[in-house]
């Protein structure tokens, strides 16, 4: 069968559908709309950065207008998610439990073999969590010997933690100020859940038909990034398998080069609402800097990872994304004390902007200055004065 070929403007719809973020409550609202959202993406990431809400929360606050975070929280208790390190640490539903464990079988292969004294440690922690039941870092015994040398130096425990964490021995839960709770995977994990092993051919179908739910169209690339810790994965194998059963259509998007994939079954029929989303940099719309590039002409850095003297825009800047254009990145720090919402930056693309879509971009505003537990925002500076000036007397 010919490849499809589609425009940019049609790839973008797909796109923000398959996000979630085609209209406010694409997913419904509540915890289950959360759930909802978690379940179709197959991962959120987390990131523990908290100038602004924390980035997991962010990423269901744009989709669920009456999101709380506690309701991650009560997910996880109720055995409906789980949190692990595959591509990076995120939420998982349960139900995709079993596809986390050739992950854990392959971290436990590439590590590095172990002294007497770490295998000792690493049955002492164990002993322990299952004695005294979930444990932070910090109810171990600093146990380092020399000196820190930065921030990745971890002490023996903490090795040992993470270590049996990413082996599958230890799961995860977070304590209220999101420290994170060592845990036996039986008390975690509801008795019903399936913990057969995948095949590599079975594993290879569950990573392409996840990234394909998340993403709209992908690449072999992009795909291969979701299985990156399984090393000789058998992705691209099963890819030309399921093209040849007709599961999956070759794509070619107008003006790129790249050869992108589809579900088959995939609805053309997708419409905008045109609203205004502002996102977190860690959202799976992000994930990508090339597909913002070559989808969006939208050119995006996260920028704390960058040195000061080099930053465009701000530590953290949020991209503000309306209908399918992303028209601005806002510079934002939450002032949790003061309870003010202090925008460092609002920089706006080269776009003219009318005033309803403005109105929109200050609706996103309000319901950003509420997620972060603000009650007024304070804007220091924008490359569009008049832009600014009409946004900011509507908070006045």
């Amino acid at each position: 069968m010919e490849p499809l070929l589609i425009s940019k403007q049609e790839v973008r719809k797909m796109i923000l559908h398959a996000a979630g973020l085609a209209s406010t409550a694409q997913f419904g609202l509540g915890a289950e709309a959360v759930y909802r959202i978690i379940d179709h993406l197959g991962f959120v990431q987390l990131d523990t950065n908290y100038v602004v809400e924390r980035a997991h929360h962010h990423v269901f606050a744009a989709r669920v207008p009456d999101y709380q975070p506690q309701w991650l929280a009560d997910l996880t208790e109720e055995g409906k998610i789980f949190e692990y390190f595959s591509s990076d640490a995120g939420f998982m539903p349960m139900t995709d439990f079993r596809f986390s464990l050739p992950v854990k079988e392959s971290f436990a292969a590439k590590g590095k073999e172990l002294s007497p004294a770490e295998i000792r440690l690493k049955k002492e922690v164990l002993d322990r969590i299952e004695r005294e039941g979930p444990l932070m870092v910090g109810d171990f015994d600093n146990d380092r010997l020399e000196a820190s040398s930065g921030w990745w130096d971890w002490r023996p425990a903490k090795v040992a933690l993470e270590r049996l964490y990413l082996e599958g021995e230890l799961m995860i839960s977070r304590s209220p100020k999101f420290q994170k709770l060592y845990d036996l995977p039986l008390n975690l994990i509801p008795v019903d859940t399936d913990h057969s092993v995948p095949s590599p051919e079975e594993f290879a179908g569950y990573i392409i038909r996840r990234t394909l739910a998340a993403l709209g169209i992908a690449s072999v690339k992009e795909m291969v990034w979701r299985a990156c810790r399984v090393k000789g994965n058998l992705l691209k194998k099963q890819l030309e398998l399921m093209l040849a059963k007709g599961e999956l259509r070759r794509v070619n998007v107008e003006g790129l080069k790249t050869e992108f994939y589809m579900m088959a079954d995939q609805s053309g029929d997708i419409q905008l609402s045109g609203e205004a989303f502002i996102l977190s940099p860690f959202d799976i719309l992000n994930v990508f800097r090339h597909r913002l590039k070559d989808f969006f002409n939208f050119d995006y850095q996260i920028e704390c990872f960058v040195p000061a003297p080099k930053r465009k825009y701000g530590y953290f800047s949020l991209p503000v994304l309306l209908g399918d254009v992303f028209v601005a990145r806002m510079d934002a720090k939450a002032d949790r004390k003061n309870k003010v919402l202090t925008v460092h930056n609002l920089h706006f693309e080269e776009i003219e902007l009318r005033e309803e879509q403005l109105e929109k971009i200050i609706e996103a505003l309000k319901s950003f200055v509420q997620f972060n537990g603000c009650r007024d925002i304070k804007f220091s500076r924008s490359n569009h004065q008049e832009y600014l000036s009409f946004i900011k007397e509507s908070f006045e």
